[in-house]
């Protein structure tokens, strides 16, 4: 994908992606004011920040149905949104 499709896909983005791209495109901001917390971003917003992620669905479900925030653990780099799986591990 080019720059400019990755941009424009990325731009048309709703939900649950769009907050992501928010996260990362501000991820550096978030980490020097949320480092090590659990973030929940609605509307591109951060609406709370708690000490776990059990605290921040709980607390933010009461107010905003599940499904329409974003619950991410504030830190540097890729590793609290990356996952890597090694394929000899799955039998293939």
């Amino acid at each position: 994908m080019t720059d400019a499709a990755e941009a424009t896909s990325k731009s048309e983005r709703t939900g649950l992606a769009r907050e992501f791209d928010y996260y990362l495109a501000n991820q550096d901001a978030m980490v020097e004011q949320y480092n090590g917390r659990v973030i929940v971003l609605k509307d591109c917003v951060v609406i709370g920040a708690y000490d776990n992620y059990g605290d921040a669905v709980l607390e933010t479900e009461k107010q905003h149905e599940l499904g329409t925030f974003l619950v991410q653990r504030v830190s540097p780099g890729p590793g609290d949104y990356t996952v890597t799986i090694h394929s000899r591990y799955l039998g293939v």
